[in-house]
């Protein structure tokens, strides 16, 4: 198997977060780098300016500590009247079952010094083996989905569950996450729209056949907006491998230039090192049809194939990631600048979508295993 390759880019974004805080342990572990090569990429790259302060990580556990914190204050408020006087545990248990969709039932007993097996021996409820297998898995399914970041839904979570010999079924699954409110976050399907306008005359090779047979045999490139609070609107291009529906390249810039897509095929060349006669579909935006690009296009020996004008569903694939990816991270977040936005993105699209993120299309395996599995079975 060949060696996998990296863009300066990548590399740069690694020695960056590095240099704000992450251990090379942890980096190597999350994008499936060796630690030998992430500590050659830090002494051979020089530091990025401005690249101080805190990683979205960093953030999202100053905020849990934060919330811990404001909580420890907030219950003695809640509960001074009780501890105060002479009470019962059976008080203090009633003014925790009372307060529990507020706080952690863990965090009230610590507070209030009640050992947490007094509050559950007080309810003396006899659960059937039924019940109490549930509890046990909702304990496992609300793991998963956090680890998800609440981005998967009842099926992914079934179908890990299955990886774990756990023999629920999807109905049951479905069942335990209703009732314990656990949902994900809810992508809309996308719906094909006709064309209402003339047909340009840009051959359209890929007439949305998105089949394959292996990598490098069928991109899909597009451009979306991410909104940040300081810069205004940004852009990412991204391109997008049909057979893994891995993001193989991708560009984010302040300006939507032919610049901006130009890198994101750079990228997906330099990493992915396709053959010629690979056919790269797009729309019809300015940026794709210019010259430039173009002649990247036929320098990289690749077929060029357009979408039918006032028809994105020819170019769905891409479109539906971009959805993904507004409805998993980017409307669930704010941006304070450029480049939170920018170390996010290459968070999501390279520790998660690629490496993490499973797919029901590719048989419920990630595009990082399948595109391994590809390029093995090459060899």
């Amino acid at each position: 198997m060949k060696q996998k390759r990296y863009n300066q880019e990548f590399k740069q974004t690694i020695v960056e977060l590095h240099r704000s805080g992450t251990p090379v342990s942890n980096l190597s572990s999350e994008y499936g780098i060796s630690e030998v090569t992430i500590y050659k990429w830090i002494k051979t790259h020089s530091p990025i300016e401005n690249s101080g302060g805190l990683t979205p990580s960093q953030i999202a556990e100053i905020q849990k500590e934060n919330l811990r914190l404001q909580q420890e204050v907030d219950i003695p408020k809640k509960g001074y009247d009780h501890i105060r006087k002479k009470v019962t545990d059976q008080e203090i248990i009633d003014h925790i079952e009372k307060e529990k969709e507020h706080f952690p039932i863990q965090l009230m007993c610590d507070v209030l010094k009640v050992p947490r097996s007094t509050y559950y021996q007080s309810f003396h409820k006899v659960k059937s083996s039924y019940a109490m297998e549930n509890e046990a898995v909702l304990a496992r399914i609300q793991t998963i989905h956090a680890e998800s970041k609440g981005r998967y839904g009842a099926p992914k979570i079934h179908y890990l569950l299955t990886q774990e010999k756990v023999d629920f079924s999807l109905n049951r699954v479905q069942r335990i996450m209703k009732k314990a409110g656990i949902r994900s976050t809810i992508v809309k399907k996308y719906r094909p729209t006709s064309s209402t306008g003339q047909v340009v005359e840009r051959e359209n090779l890929l007439e949305q056949n998105f089949e394959t047979t292996t990598i490098n045999e069928k991109w899909v490139a597009d451009i979306t907006y991410i909104h940040t609070l300081r810069d205004g609107w940004c852009y990412l291009a991204s391109v997008l491998d049909l057979h893994t529906k891995k993001i193989v390249g991708y560009s984010f810039s302040k300006s939507m230039t032919t610049e901006l897509v130009l890198q994101a095929l750079a990228n997906a060349i330099d990493v992915q090192q396709p053959e010629e006669g690979l056919i790269l579909h797009t729309d019809l935006g300015s940026q794709y049809t210019s010259e430039d690009f173009e002649k990247a296009v036929k320098e990289a020996k690749f077929k060029q194939s357009f979408s039918r004008k006032g028809c994105p569903y020819d170019n769905a694939c891409i479109e539906s990631f971009h959805a993904i990816l507004k409805k998993e991270e980017v409307y669930q977040s704010s941006y304070i600048n450029f480049e939170t936005a920018r170390l996010t993105l290459f968070h999501y699209i390279e520790s998660w979508y690629n490496r993490k993120r499973i797919h029901g299309a590719i048989n419920y395996l990630t595009p990082q295993q399948l595109e391994d599995l590809c390029r093995k079975e090459a060899v």
